[in-house]
């Protein structure tokens, strides 16, 4: 209970002031709890907020189960482009951004939040290579994890939304060729 009231307060602040600006003091006092308290679960102001905007990008999300990868992908794509339109975008796409001056930051996101994306992706190409629809050594490729990593790209160039014809297009020209070769 009081890890999902650090966790929430630490995304509400970095939603209003950014990772910049985010302190362990501030998190703490909404909250309503003690700097110490945060430093027990977290070593840093980094991985604190890594792990608030993993736990939001967790929180409610199913991954899509349509019994084919196509449509998979594209309800996946849409579901994290959904994500990417909220508030909550902002605040990733600052971090993201702050990855630049902050290579802790940058070790964390690479460590901890990075593979939130792929983790959803392999077990859709799985349930897809049981399927037959692609080949297992897919999951064991760079191959798996383009479509996720072309979506980002789209939003930190151009923001959110992401048009739905993007989604359709990164899959079915890219992703899908790129997979099932």
């Amino acid at each position: 209970m009081l890890e999902r009231a650090i966790l929430a307060a630490a995304l509400d602040e970095l939603t209003e002031v950014g990772y910049a600006g985010l302190t362990l003091e501030r998190v703490a006092a909404r909250a309503r709890t003690s700097r110490s308290v945060l430093y027990r679960r977290w070593s840093s102001r980094a991985e604190l907020a890594v792990d608030a905007c993993k736990r939001h990008m967790l929180a409610n999300a199913q991954i899509p189960d349509t019994g084919a990868l196509r449509s998979d992908m594209i309800a996946l794509l849409r579901l994290m482009s959904s994500r990417m339109r909220s508030p909550f975008g902002n605040v990733l796409r600052g971090l993201l951004a702050d990855m630049l001056r902050s290579p802790e930051l940058a070790q964390v996101v690479r460590d901890r939040f990075l593979g939130v994306g792929p983790a959803a992706v392999l077990t859709i190409l799985n349930r897809a290579a049981v399927r037959g629809e692609v080949s297992p050594d897919v999951l064991r490729s760079r191959r798996a994890t383009v479509a996720t990593d072309l979506l980002r790209n789209e939003f930190v160039l151009y923001g959110a939304p992401i048009p739905d014809a993007t989604i359709v297009e990164i899959v079915d020209e890219v992703y899908l060729p790129l997979v099932r070769a």
